[in-house]
């Protein structure tokens, strides 16, 4: 691990068994830990500006490499200021590397992972060779080739500009058979350190880099790339790859990861957010989560309440809501529950207005920013536990804090 204050530093605050609460300081400000982190993956996040994200207090988002890559290229963004100032945003940036857009083109999206196909290749988007020197496939754009590998990834994110970068990775899919798993794995090794190298030589003075733990499902292969991670360079250490089929799959692999990472790096676990997923990784010492879930769902007319026997989903697209004057989730602060009922808000949301979607992108927001805060509440206050509790049996963030 690297220790350098003038890039990243990491304090814990309090504890609750294995669960903490702290502030990761970068060049743009503090991080208050447990946090959610929403996706600015094209540098936006969907459908809202900059300034209401940090309103509803969000103090870091992320942004896609790969996607920023293609388009509209790192140079333009680099000549607006970098990415902070492409997109009018003050306050942290975290960049992915562009390694899960490897495993979404090259093994097919999650819904393809779990039915078990994989997409034909060839067109637009697709992967043409992963190899040692890194990835070649076709822009989804113009079907144009194009070329990531550690190198240009950490190139593309120091124009980027972000406070902290992460290593270059393939992300293997649940299907990938072990061997392939381990020799992507091992080869995500050998790609962090060709990452940290660049880095060292060429990278931004201020800019941070997490390496990534891989190994699929493998207890064997989770050890290995956590201690190999672990022993690097790195200010940071992000979970990634397939965790499984199921969530109880997801914990496990969770559960024997996150006690071999060292206690005083910020952990994120990427591409998890559902409310029940994130309070389980927060228990056992997650500290940041990023996950399209709230943004996605609001693009569906879906809002997120505190009704865990509906997976915390309300479907505003569905009939019956017809003269229903509640709001989406009594006592949400967000401007869709203080403004607007449900009847209001299905009938936006079944006309496809645009407004819907920013409303509930400001609600599922709002409600993942206090499930955040209320944790560090409950965390400080020794009492995680009841608070996951309450959640589970239907208690709003806002009220289960209390």
């Amino acid at each position: 691990m690297r220790s350098d204050p003038d890039r990243l530093s990491f304090e814990i605050t309090a504890r609750d068994g294995d669960a903490r609460a702290g502030v990761i300081r970068t060049a743009h400000g503090e991080i208050k830990t447990p946090a959610f982190i929403p996706l600015a993956t094209k540098g936006t996040v969907r459908g809202l500006e900059s300034r209401e994200v940090e309103e509803l207090g969000y103090e870091l988002v992320l942004g896609n490499t790969y996607h920023l890559f293609v388009s509209p290229g790192a140079e333009r963004i680099a000549a607006a200021g970098g990415l902070h100032g492409f997109m009018g945003w003050g306050r942290s940036i975290i960049t992915d590397s562009g390694g899960f857009q490897v495993f979404s083109l090259a093994h097919g999206g999650v819904a393809d992972e779990v039915k078990g196909s994989n997409r034909p290749g060839g067109g637009r988007g697709a992967v043409l060779e992963i190899a040692e020197q890194g990835v070649r496939f076709r822009s989804y754009r113009d079907g144009a080739e194009r070329f990531l590998s550690p190198e240009v990834s950490m190139q593309v994110q120091s124009a980027l500009g972000s406070d902290i970068a992460l290593a270059f990775d393939e992300c293997t899919p649940f299907h990938a058979s072990r061997d392939y798993t381990a020799r992507s794995t091992a080869r995500t090794h050998r790609w962090l350190e060709r990452c940290l190298d660049w880095h060292e030589r060429e990278g931004p003075a201020g800019q941070a880099v997490f390496g990534i733990v891989q190994g699929g499902v493998h207890e064997d292969l989770r050890r290995e790339s956590a201690q190999a991670v672990s022993a690097a360079g790195v200010d940071g250490i992000a979970i990634g790859g397939t965790l499984g089929r199921d969530k109880e799959q997801m914990r496990g692999v969770l559960g024997l990861t996150a006690p071999l990472l060292p206690l005083d790096a910020p952990r994120h676990l990427l591409g998890i957010g559902e409310v029940d997923d994130m309070l389980a990784a927060i228990a056992i010492g997650i500290d940041v989560f990023d996950c399209a879930v709230p943004t996605r769902l609001a693009r569906h007319g879906v809002a997120l309440v505190p009704d865990p026997a509906a997976r915390f989903r309300l479907d505003l697209r569905k009939a019956g809501f017809e003269g229903d004057r509640h709001a989406i989730a009594e006592g949400c602060p967000c401007p869709a529950c203080r403004r607007h009922d449900r009847d209001y808000l299905s009938y936006l949301c079944r006309a496809e207005e645009l407004t819907a979607v920013r409303l509930l992108a400001l609600h599922n927001l709002t409600y993942m920013e206090r499930l955040s805060a209320a944790a560090r509440t409950a965390i400080a206050a020794g009492n995680l536990g009841a608070y996951a509790e309450a959640i589970a049996g239907g208690e709003p963030p806002w009220a289960a804090a209390t």
